[in-house]
């Protein structure tokens, strides 16, 4: 049999189950736990919506992808690979939802630009500890422009970002962390 056919039977018969095991997984995995702490939706207003928790994950991983930039080369190819493996699970889930080819392709490139703005609008508020910016990226996009972010919601997301921040780079680099505050 051929490599590419092997994989694909081996998928069909469970035995691609160990593929979703490798870093870029394991680590999506821990960010979409991270995003849904209840906090996001019982505290801070975002909405326990497909959009909200869309929005929720995006700004874990933008989190996460701005903690891997000082990992030096390793950090920025898994920071890529969490891009990868995250739009692949959003693909994914599009078609599980009925979407067909040509509306997932699209649909899935949009998504994949609002992220890049998200991730650029969290990276240089919290870049700059700039509050004001932070909260209007907040509004923008956790809020999709219900209410203002709370300073409440401002320093959660200051408080999620230092935790991240203070993870093991080890530990991180291997797809594991704390996804709850200790």
């Amino acid at each position: 049999m051929k490599s590419q056919e092997t994989g694909w039977l081996g998928n069909m018969l469970g035995w691609g189950q160990r593929r979703q095991q490798q870093t870029p997984e394991i680590l999506y995995a821990n960010t979409v736990e991270m995003a849904r702490e209840p906090a996001f939706f019982a505290e801070h207003g975002v909405a326990d919506t497909v959009d909200g928790r869309f929005d929720a994950l995006a700004l874990v991983v933008s989190l996460v992808m701005r903690r891997l930039t000082s990992c030096g080369d390793a950090g920025a190819a898994l920071s890529q690979e969490l891009f990868d493996t995250m739009f692949a699970d959003m693909d994914l889930s599009l078609r599980e939802m009925g979407a067909g080819d040509i509306g997932v392709a699209k649909r899935v490139r949009v998504m994949a630009e609002a992220f890049m703005g998200r991730l650029d609008a969290y990276t240089t508020a919290l870049d700059d500890a700039d509050r004001v910016a932070l909260g209007a990226a907040l509004k923008r996009n956790l809020l999709r422009g219900e209410g203002e972010a709370s300073d409440g919601l401002i320093d959660f997301v200051f408080a999620l970002e230092a935790r991240i921040s203070s993870m093991d780079s080890t530990a991180l680099l291997a797809g594991r962390f704390e996804t709850t505050a200790s």
